[in-house]
């Protein structure tokens, strides 16, 4: 005769309230009847995920201000290696300011909303870049000074 394990009865073991397994069978059947959340469990979680979003919003727009801010340093060295080109091509620095840099410097493009001037000054020229949506920081570039300040 085979052993039976101790999670079933063996066979021919009727189930009754005074046996091991029939107990086994009733705290089986309770534990199904009760399936679900509290109401406090559920606002618990509807208000750790509330902090947690809080959190991540705030990290995420200084995230994107910063990219904003990076953009409009790019488009500034852009400007400034295009206005070496011009005048190591023979020409003079330029004055131009938003889409007018976009002609006037060559291979230059600026980025979406980035708002760039720059002005020739003889032998050297400046530049200053910001971005509306940034940190607010305002790029200068002065070839006279080395470069971006």
């Amino acid at each position: 005769m085979p052993i039976a394990s101790p999670t079933t009865p063996p066979r021919g073991t009727p189930l009754r309230s005074g046996n091991v397994w029939g107990e086994i069978v009733s705290r089986s059947a309770a534990n199904l009847d009760s399936h679900g959340f509290t109401l406090i469990e559920l606002l618990i979680v509807v208000a750790l995920i509330g902090i947690l979003a809080a959190i991540a919003v705030l990290e995420f727009r200084a995230y994107r201000q910063q990219s904003f801010d990076a953009a409009a340093s790019a488009d500034l060295r852009n400007a400034a290696l295009a206005e070496e080109a011009l005048r190591a091509g023979g020409g003079a620095y330029v004055n131009c300011r938003n889409a007018n840099c976009d002609t006037r410097l060559p291979g230059f493009h600026r980025s979406k909303r980035v708002t760039i001037r720059m002005r020739g000054a003889g032998a050297s020229f400046t530049g200053t870049s910001t971005h509306p949506t940034g940190t607010g920081k305002v790029w200068v570039y002065d070839s006279s000074r080395g470069g971006l300040q």
